[in-house]
């Protein structure tokens, strides 16, 4: 008996030791993550001295640039919306041959480079499209407008989208879907009243990363528009014309503004999740 009481001691010191040891590895491998993280922001930050940084707050071309890619990015995440909830509502519920394709389909854009996403949309806006031709008869040039810009954006992070409302809408229990249904709910009314708000959580994260992912874009958005510049572009102008001193600060403001945007964006998802 005394034998089994030691032996059992000894297993659970044993235990102790080895999970306090993977516990600390785990943490060392963490903070040198985190460090790989935050360690070039902080030297970037760092790096730039505050009047460059006012400087660059007054300068009339970083601000243009930085309200377009805010603007266009938000604008085009709202018209995404439209046809992307449905669609991910679909893929959450309904099963069909061919589905696993669809997704891989929908996957594409954040495997694809994104140079060749902009040769792709470069395709299909440029006067040789179909679209392309559309517009020039209203009058219209595509390439090198802000449409431009919003279409790169939209291409590249719509997979977020409707990725992040798909599973929120996989979450709903189909068993309150159904019972509206049998008390004479249309299925429009129960997709807004029933699926949409409860998957309200998982879609505002789906509209949040698509909008960041958006306006951060540079190499879809360089190759459809280089003028006018949203500020990634403008970030590489300045450090392939000028040189690093001159583009930093103009990356610091932004870094700042897309932290700020990001934090007030989350903000209503963290609450609704509280409640």
């Amino acid at each position: 008996m005394l034998f089994l009481i030691f032996a059992l001691k000894e297993n659970t010191m044993h235990f102790r030791n080895n999970y306090t040891a993977i516990r600390l590895i785990f943490l060392f491998l963490s903070g040198v993550m985190l460090l790989f993280i935050i360690a070039p922001l902080l030297g970037l930050f760092f790096s730039t001295s505050v009047p460059d940084l006012f400087q660059t707050i007054r300068d009339r071309e970083v601000y243009s640039s930085i309200g377009l890619s805010l603007g266009v990015s938000a604008l085009f995440t709202v018209l995404a919306a439209l046809f992307a909830l449905p669609l991910a509502y679909i893929m959450a519920r309904k099963e069909f041959r061919g589905k696993a394709m669809l997704q891989g389909l929908i996957d594409i854009p954040i495997v694809l480079p994104h140079s060749a996403a902009g040769i792709a949309v470069l395709g299909f806006i440029s006067r040789d499209s179909a679209l392309g031709r559309f517009a020039d008869i209203l009058g219209f040039n595509l390439v090198g407008s802000p449409f431009a810009i919003g279409v790169a954006m939209a291409f590249v992070s719509v997979p977020f989208l409707i990725n992040a409302a798909r599973d929120g809408f996989q979450a709903v229990p189909l068993r309150l879907e159904q019972a509206a249904r049998s008390l004479g709910a249309s299925p429009f009314k129960v997709f807004r009243q029933i699926s949409l708000p409860l998957a309200r959580p998982s879609v505002i994260t789906g509209l949040v990363m698509m909008f960041a992912r958006g306006m951060s874009e540079f190499g879809a958005v360089v190759i459809v528009a280089y003028h006018p510049m949203t500020t990634p572009v403008l970030i590489f102008d300045r450090f392939n014309s000028y040189g690093l001193d001159y583009a930093r600060p103009v990356a610091v403001l932004f870094i700042i503004i897309c932290i700020l945007v990001f934090i007030a964006l989350r903000l209503p998802g963290r609450k609704t999740k509280g409640t």
